[in-house]
């Protein structure tokens, strides 16, 4: 394209605008005009500019053009005189046209609406309020900084998972100091990166914000690269706090696991019931006969030792299946108010002097300010037992065996807690312990009914039981039972 066509484009361009533009050279005249110009003022050229906006025969005192050649820098200004009608809330811009040197040629002036002006500023204050509220009222944090690190924008979520205030965020806190370690650095690395959604982005990537009291926060971030120019010049990042997203996913989690439990108790209960109906029968008949044996036949002493041994293992299997109805729930729970404390020193009174506790040293621990239970006491008696006897052989009859009651902090629960010294519960196996049939003991030296038959006593008194376990560090069963008995809520 030659020089004379790039000349005609800029008329051409120029006699598009909407606005009146002038070329004014040093001594004032008029050099070009475009059409908006001319049409409003006639042929202008070769007239001075004040003749033309101001009807004047000499400059104006205020002149921005002289202010131009003066200063070489862009004026604005607003009109004064009798221009046209419209003059009012109309101004100059009077912008210089250098030379090769430096030198201010001319000048050219373009009318200005300030009204226009006027308008679009308001419309950009009411954007910035809009965009202002928008980011303050934003339910997740939204940050910005600069490439230093300071702080740009801070609001009011930001504030409150940070900690810090507003006013302490944008006078003195550091973006680095939201960040335990060196994670600043690694944010910045992926968002330059292409691989976390774009460079200068990204997406959901979950980290932890350090807050004022040195707590962390689970967060995920979305953040992005502001770039001017291609030069990045800030970052801005939206926060979304995980700790009630994480909390309720723990809940849900514990939740399914209450219900796969119970779903199991209940299918358990139904088997277990018609199994230990079914053995009553022959077991009844077993002890039946073998006690007539005893009692009118005059056997040797080795028959009759057979016999009693038929009658002892006949009793055991009545055991078993009482604990088997007892687990089924068949059996009439019967709801007092108990002492704890005297349940507790009973069944440690029936085990102490077993040879099983001879090596073991028993610490009680029991609040007498513990006010009575509504519980069936046989069954309590039977849940500590269990777990105390587990203990005794976790430690393999040697340690130290703690027994402690007190009240929940809410007074709303009876606690009882009972910790050994054993090795402990390995991980993979604790969240096991209370499913029916499941059972660390070798073959033939446990049923896995135990604890199955300790969680279905405690939930039915609407109780809950708590197991914590460090290995090495031994165990501890936490039993919370209520003060109030359903009877009483209602």
């Amino acid at each position: 394209m030659g020089s004379a066509d790039q000349n005609d484009y800029y008329r051409k361009a120029l006699d598009s605008l909407g606005r009146a533009v002038f070329v004014v050279a040093p001594d004032f005249r008029i050099l070009a005009a475009n059409r908006t110009a001319r049409a409003r003022r006639g042929a202008p050229e070769g007239r001075s500019c004040y003749e033309i906006f101001h009807g004047r025969l000499e400059p104006c005192l205020e002149c921005p053009v002289a202010e131009v050649l003066q200063t070489g820098r862009q004026v604005v200004r607003k009109m004064r005189g009798p221009l046209r009608e419209e003059a009012e809330g109309l101004c100059l811009q009077a912008t210089p046209i250098l030379g090769e040197r430096g030198e201010v040629e001319a000048v050219t002036v373009l009318d200005v609406d300030l009204a226009a002006l006027g308008s679009l500023e308001n419309e950009l204050q009411r954007s910035n309020a809009f965009l202002r509220n928008l980011i303050m009222s934003s339910v997740d944090a939204v940050i910005a900084a600069d490439m230093k690190g300071k702080i740009l924008i801070f609001n009011e979520a930001a504030a409150a998972i940070s900690g810090y205030s507003i006013e302490e965020a944008l006078s003195s806190l550091n973006i680095r100091q939201f960040y335990p370690g060196d994670m600043a650095r690694e944010v910045m690395r992926k968002l330059r990166s292409d691989d976390y959604g774009g460079k200068g982005k990204l997406k959901s990537y979950q980290v932890d914000c350090l807050r004022k009291d040195g707590t962390l926060v689970p967060i995920s971030l979305s953040a992005a690269i502001v770039y001017e120019g291609g030069r990045e010049v800030a970052s801005v990042g939206f926060f979304h706090d995980l700790r009630e997203k994480i909390e309720m996913e723990r809940r849900l989690q514990k939740t399914q696991i209450q219900l796969l439990q119970a779903e199991k108790m209940a299918s358990l209960g139904k088997l277990a019931a018609g199994v230990a109906h079914q053995l009553n029968n022959p077991l009844g008949g077993i002890t039946l006969y073998a006690q007539l044996m005893l009692e009118e036949y005059a056997l040797d002493e080795a028959a009759e030792s057979d016999l009693r041994r038929i009658l002892d293992d006949a009793e055991r299997c009545r055991n078993t299946i009482r604990e088997l109805l007892e687990f089924a729930r068949q059996t009439r729970q019967e709801i007092r108010l108990n002492d704890l404390n005297h349940a507790l020193s009973q069944t440690l009174f029936l085990l102490e002097n077993q040879s099983l506790f001879h090596n073991i040293e028993i610490v009680k621990e029991l609040d007498p300010s513990l006010p009575k239970v509504p519980s069936d006491v046989q069954q309590l008696n039977h849940v500590f037992m269990n777990i105390i006897l587990n203990a005794a052989e976790a430690m393999e009859g040697h340690g130290q065996l703690r027994v402690k009651t007190s009240r929940s902090e809410d007074g709303r629960f009876a606690v009882i807690q009972i910790s050994d010294t054993g090795p402990g519960i390995p991980e993979d196996v604790l969240p096991h312990i209370f499913e029916p049939f499941f059972t660390t003991k070798e073959e033939g030296k446990g049923t896995g009914l135990g604890l199955s038959l300790v969680y279905g006593i405690i939930e039915n008194h609407e109780g809950k039981i708590q197991v914590s376990s460090e290995p090495g560090k031994g165990a501890t069963f936490s039993i919370y039972l209520p003060l109030a008995a359903r009877a009483e809520k209602e």
